[in-house]
């Protein structure tokens, strides 16, 4: 039925409850006794929010059941953001048995918000669809060739300049891929690939003038409480390739003093969750990091 000659608003997902202070306990940790729970901490302001929402509304429907998707708004319930010790907005928390089990900062593409939900057992329930069957990535190389050859031909198609910028990254080409970013327009420089890429070309400027490894161990091995050189050194293996080294560092950092620098092992993890490509790992230390801010 029309009213005022408008078209109804689409109906939402049984899935999907919007949480309140009063509501919290019974919507989200009683009801993570019986299902997981995926709180959405959002804000009408953010831009990233309005990206994030309608996928995790359209898998909350999809999957029919096998999760709860609960939201929100961190202005209107800061005593719930408060105590999730919220900073940024979008903020996804996963909840089961009543704790708080893994989470990630920032709007995840589709394919990575189902890989987290597979991560943790979460399937679609009956009546859902699987996920689609991903193809089998390029070799680095020969995608930054193809994808030359695609910007060529459209030089105005601002997402092919973006995986371009991605493919090169994973050459090792920094300072083309940093070119690349650098020219996008805002609503693509605030996609999560691009934050992505950003967190690795933040990783690698903080390398320039650092000290070797060796230097940084042996500072450590002299006061373990010495987070500069933790961070640093923890930034160093992660960008050659040991990841879970580099996070166990930050992971330390947290555990000795999380305010240290205005948050920097917070941060730190985060960074360096968006540039860990082993899912497994990152679900691991996001663990650890949860268990450690609650």
């Amino acid at each position: 039925m029309l009213l005022n000659g408008q078209s109804p608003a689409p109906e939402r997902s049984p899935h999907v409850v919007d949480v309140t202070t009063e509501t919290f306990e019974s919507a989200v940790l009683q009801a993570s006794l019986e299902v997981p729970v995926l709180v959405d901490f959002w804000a009408e302001w953010c831009g990233p929010c309005k990206t994030l929402g309608p996928v995790l509304e359209k898998l909350a429907a999809e999957y029919n059941g096998a999760f709860v998707l609960a939201k929100v708004d961190v202005d209107k319930e800061s005593q719930i953001a408060a105590a999730f010790q919220i900073r940024s907005v979008p903020t996804v928390f996963l909840i089961a048995g009543g704790q708080p089990v893994d989470g990630f900062p920032g709007a995840l593409p589709e394919g990575q918000l189902r890989e987290f939900l597979q991560r943790h057992g979460i399937v679609p329930a009956e009546g859902g669809d699987a996920a689609p069957a991903d193809a089998a990535p390029l070799d680095p190389q020969a995608e930054v060739a193809q994808l030359r050859e695609a910007v060529a031909a459209e030089p105005d198609k601002a997402e092919l300049r973006l995986d371009l910028a991605l493919a090169l990254l994973q050459t090792g080409a920094a300072q083309e891929a940093e070119g690349l970013l650098d020219g996008l327009p805002a609503n693509l420089a605030t996609d999560d690939r691009a934050v992505k890429a950003r967190a690795r070309l933040g990783f690698a400027a903080l390398l320039a003038d650092a000290p070797p490894a060796e230097a940084l161990q042996a500072a450590i091995d002299a006061d373990p409480a010495d987070l500069r050189a933790r961070h640093l050194l923890g930034v160093r293996q992660v960008v050659a390739g040991d990841a879970e080294a580099g996070l166990a560092q930050f992971i330390e950092m947290l555990r000795r003093d999380r305010g240290f620098d205005e948050g920097l092992p917070r941060q730190a993890l985060i960074d360096a969750f968006r540039i860990v490509d082993d899912a497994e790992l990152v679900g691991r230390y996001r663990r650890k990091m949860a268990s450690l801010l609650f």
